[in-house]
């Protein structure tokens, strides 16, 4: 929370900051923003209403300095999370490896953040090849992690509702889900793939990687991939989270267990740190989209706002990719024993240390616990 506090206070800065203001004009047929999307217009669009107002602008430098310190910080956590639960010599549960592969899926994410760092204050310089690769990658991390957490949310349902225990014998059962997911997730981003090109926007002076569409069906496209972004992408699997949550609390508080209440601590802050960093950049593009299809009028006015709360939230929804290993250190209990452990059998840690640290902890890690516990615990 602290984090976006941050974060929003820096937003005057960076806006209109190292840049002088610019007047864009809107053609006839089409517009171009800096958030590299080209809005066609109507044939009968009256040229006399056309918007000339300041396209938001961000200091390019401050998006990069952004960037890269989220990429770091979320390469060492998220590498961190696999290394822990990769050094698990017995006790790992289900959604341990769930948890692993959400993580490698934010690994994913962040490793495409220095190219759209350099973007943003370069231009795209890499080339089409590295641009659709790039893309599809970020593409995939995305639906895959959502649809982890969907899982996540399945096998809590049923380990605590319907109290079906989680044997070790399934854990070939969850690798399959989790392969099935990387599959799905690797096939709704071939379009993607497909369409992105290093192309010059008119009204841009630097190269970007976007979607070469031309044609009458460009917009149509763009906003048929975008309702799938937001159904398959977001709102179908925060529908199925939202189902099995729901009835997962009501569980816990009727059985009045404190150890299963601490199992879903972290598993809901993980959901709601997903929500809190990604809903806002959703909305703000169902808004956009909605505009685009022509089911909302649109004004000078609105279109500046729209754009501006795109740059925003999507700086918000690139940094969701560090959250959860911050989660897991400072409200996971069992992360921070399992972390400990691995650094002392690797030499890295003494053991008076680990011994020190166990010992103040003993209570719960002596106690017992069953499989349906996660490194979230």
């Amino acid at each position: 929370m602290k984090l976006h506090a941050f974060l929003m206070c820096i937003m005057n800065y960076l806006l209109l900051t190292n840049q002088e203001e610019q007047k864009s004009e809107v053609k006839q047929t089409s517009w171009s923003s800096p958030d590299n999307n080209t809005y066609a217009y109507p044939d009968d669009y009256d040229v006399a209403t056309a918007c000339e107002s300041h396209v938001p602008e961000f200091n390019s430098l401050a998006l990069l300095v952004i960037y890269s310190i989220v990429f770091v910080f979320s390469l060492l956590g998220n590498s961190l999370v696999v290394f822990v639960v990769c050094s698990m010599s017995k006790g790992r549960a289900s959604t341990d490896i769930y948890l692993m592969h959400l993580a490698l899926a934010d690994l994913l994410f962040c490793f495409t953040l220095p190219f759209w760092a350099v973007e943003s204050h370069y231009g795209w310089i890499f080339g089409t090849l590295p641009c659709k690769f790039i893309s599809s990658f970020q593409e995939a991390s995305v639906y895959s992690g959502v649809f982890l957490l969907a899982c996540i949310s399945v096998d809590r349902y049923f380990a605590i509702v319907r109290a079906t225990r989680v044997l070790s014998s399934r854990h070939l059962l969850v690798k399959g889900i989790c392969a099935v997911v990387w599959l799905v997730s690797g096939f709704l981003s071939i379009p993607v793939a497909v369409q992105r090109e290093d192309i010059i926007l008119p009204g841009l002076d630097q190269p970007i990687c976007y979607e070469n569409l031309t044609g009458e069906s460009s917009d149509q496209w763009r906003v048929g991939l975008r309702v799938l972004r937001h159904t398959l992408g977001f709102f179908l699997p925060l529908v199925v989270m939202a189902f099995c949550y729901g009835w997962t609390v009501v569980t816990l508080f009727s059985m009045r267990s404190q150890q299963k209440h601490k199992a879903m601590r972290v598993i809901l802050a993980v959901v709601l740190a997903f929500i809190f960093c990604w809903l806002p950049y959703n909305v703000t593009v169902l808004i956009d989209t909605l505009f685009r299809g022509g089911s909302l009028e649109e004004t000078c006015d609105i279109r500046y706002t729209v754009e501006a709360l795109l740059e925003v939230t999507k700086i918000i929804a690139f940094l969701h990719c560090m959250v959860n290993p911050v989660l897991y250190a400072f409200i996971g209990e069992k992360f921070r024993n399992e972390l400990l452990t691995a650094l002392y059998k690797q030499g890295i840690i003494s053991k008076k240390l680990w011994v020190s640290y166990r010992k103040g902890s003993a209570a719960s890690v002596l106690s017992v616990r069953s499989r349906n516990t996660s490194i979230s615990v």
